[in-house]
């Protein structure tokens, strides 16, 4: 069965992620509540927000409006979010395929892979809490998917950040914990100090700013690269040599970047989009496969390593 927005994942240690997100970064109000109903009603199933984006409220009520509830999760067998924070999400792909948002206008909670962070500013341990029972509050949840530390911070010893956000997903708060922003020196840091995987590290990757290094790493330790601004804050649409490469797919320049990220062994994108046309076009990357030599070409227009990554990646 080909993959869709809606069942296409990456699995990183006992977490299954969607590959293709939805980013809300810079987004707030009805604009962004607007935005993340249109996704879900297309088919997106991971929806991204954080503390600093001050929009957790909309991406709550848009959760509400199509139907994911409180009630929803609290339905769940206890199982689900009790005890082994690790415990493998269960889903029926043809299912999720099969019934859309805007046919029924209701998406099962358990369907839904919601990602919030942590403010480096909150990286204390009673802060950690405290900020993230605010967040569920906002996003009207019981817990959400995945929970990260936004980026390094200087407040507490990341063992201190780490603890609190374990002791979250004993209490069922929090599924899965990963980061953001982070090296691999600090990644590796991060999985040694946590109790629980590091099962995401999400950076900015797109096809100007390679993360080899990175890359490698998190595809030898089974995490997830998520890429956020994977079209370059708006510089992607407009390149030809990406719509040149996408055209005998009859595919645009964003579609090539967003399915040469996805298309990659461990990596996840969250693209934001605001109108309902470049929120399906986003979408839309799951009829076609680049070839070893379109993905180089891809690659070729920034300034990574390709040939000795795609090696590693068993693309070549």
């Amino acid at each position: 069965m080909r993959e869709t927005v809606s069942t296409a994942t990456v699995t990183a240690g006992n977490a299954e992620i969607p590959a293709l997100g939805f980013g809300t970064a810079r987004m707030t109000g009805d604009e962004c509540r607007r935005a993340v109903e249109t996704a879900l009603e297309v088919g997106y199933r991971h929806v991204d927000t954080a503390q600093m984006y001050d929009n957790e409220r909309a991406v709550g009520e848009a959760l509400a409006a199509s139907g994911v509830t409180r009630e929803d999760e609290r339905s769940e067998s206890s199982e689900k979010r009790a005890g082994d924070a690790g415990s493998e999400r269960s889903e029926d792909p043809g299912e999720a395929s099969g019934e859309t948002a805007s046919e029924e206008r209701h998406v099962s909670r358990e369907d839904v892979f919601v990602v919030t962070k942590v403010h480096p500013d909150n990286a204390a341990r009673d802060d950690v809490l405290a900020s993230t029972r605010e967040s569920l509050e906002r996003l009207g949840l019981e817990a959400v998917d995945l929970l990260l530390l936004h980026a390094p911070s200087d407040r507490a010893p990341l063992e201190e950040t780490l603890a609190a956000m374990n002791d979250l997903q004993d209490e069922g708060a929090v599924d899965h914990v990963g980061v953001s922003n982070f090296s691999v020196e600090r990644l590796e840091s991060a999985r040694e100090l946590s109790e629980t995987p590091i099962v995401a590290n999400q950076v900015k990757y797109h096809p100007y700013h390679h993360r080899d290094d990175l890359l490698e790493y998190c595809v030898d330790r089974d995490v997830c690269l998520t890429a956020y601004s994977p079209l370059a804050e708006g510089t992607v649409p407009g390149d030809d040599r990406l719509a040149e490469i996408g055209e005998p797919h009859d595919k645009s320049a964003s579609q090539v970047a967003l399915r040469w990220l996805v298309q990659q062994p461990g990596v996840a994108a969250i693209p934001k989009a605001s109108s309902r046309e470049h929120i399906e076009a986003n979408a839309d990357i799951f009829d076609f496969e680049l070839s070893n030599d379109e993905l180089a070409a891809v690659a070729d227009v920034g300034d990574g390593l390709w040939d000795q990554v795609a090696a590693t990646l068993g693309l070549r």
